[in-house]
């Protein structure tokens, strides 16, 4: 995308659009690190997430904003300079969804044979009720070997 379009696209958006994308931004620079130098457990500890899952369906209005939190994680990750992998882009959703009191789902996992049938491959995706935020492409692929309330 051209740096002129960016920039329209920008100046297009709301004001809380806005915020909301500087905020996920920020979120995913934070913890890109965070997951290269630390542990998992770690990480898991530092955001409180949870072994489970939040399967109730959020009213229209908490939906709403959750579906605005996806959007803002995956269009800030498309436009940074580094890679935002999808465990980095589930982490900084959750952590966005947990500061504003939406309950979700960080789900976690493998398939066999993606590259070669000797790999595995890994996969992380972050759900409110039944609607995936981060992380839908593929995820149908792979079985979930954990999940994390937020």
């Amino acid at each position: 995308m051209s740096l002129t379009s960016n920039l329209s696209k920008w100046r297009q958006l709301t004001w809380a659009d806005r915020g909301l994308l500087l905020e996920a931004f920020s979120w995913l620079a934070l913890i890109r690190p965070m997951i290269a130098l630390l542990p998992f457990k770690r990480i898991a500890s530092l955001f409180r997430l949870q072994q489970g899952e939040y399967l109730a369906a959020p009213d229209d209005v908490l939906a709403e904003k959750a579906a605005r939190i996806g959007w803002a994680v995956r269009a800030a990750a498309q436009r940074q300079p580094w890679d935002s992998t999808c465990l980095t882009q589930a982490v900084a959703g959750a952590v966005l969804l947990r500061r504003r009191g939406i309950h979700s789902t960080f789900y976690l996992g493998v398939a066999k044979g993606l590259a070669s049938p000797q790999e595995l491959s890994a996969h992380a995706w972050l759900c409110c009720g039944d609607h995936i935020l981060t992380g839908a492409a593929g995820h149908e692929r792979f079985t979930v070997v954990s999940s994390f309330k937020v």
